[in-house]
């Protein structure tokens, strides 16, 4: 829907980040970003181990390429206050959110 250079705040989980984004004629301003088409293990419960290792994944992932794209998917938050989005490279080859279940660390999920 709309595509905005993006750098991250903090990586919440596997599938979920906080970026603060240039919304452009100066006015920046932070939201929390859901990876669309994208389901990583949960922090808490069972899973908690491989939701620490997808979390750290994400950061490590961010990091190598930040500044971001963000290409957000829908113009509404969910029911958790997230916009749904695709997180890209600045030159946009990357999809960080293919390369979390290429990379084992998420499975595609249909949303």
């Amino acid at each position: 829907m709309y595509e905005y250079v993006a750098n991250t705040i903090r990586v919440v989980d596997g599938d979920t980040v906080e970026a603060e984004v240039d919304l452009g004629f100066g006015i920046v301003a932070s939201f929390m970003f859901r990876l669309y088409e994208i389901n990583a293990p949960e922090m808490r419960g069972p899973g908690k181990d491989k939701g620490k290792k997808a979390k750290e994944h994400l950061q490590s992932l961010v990091n190598k390429h930040e500044p971001l794209v963000v290409k957000t998917i829908k113009d509404k938050q969910g029911k958790y206050g997230r916009y749904l989005a695709i997180l890209l490279s600045q030159e946009g080859s990357l999809n960080l959110n293919a390369l979390m279940v290429t990379d084992g660390h998420a499975v595609k999920q249909d949303y």
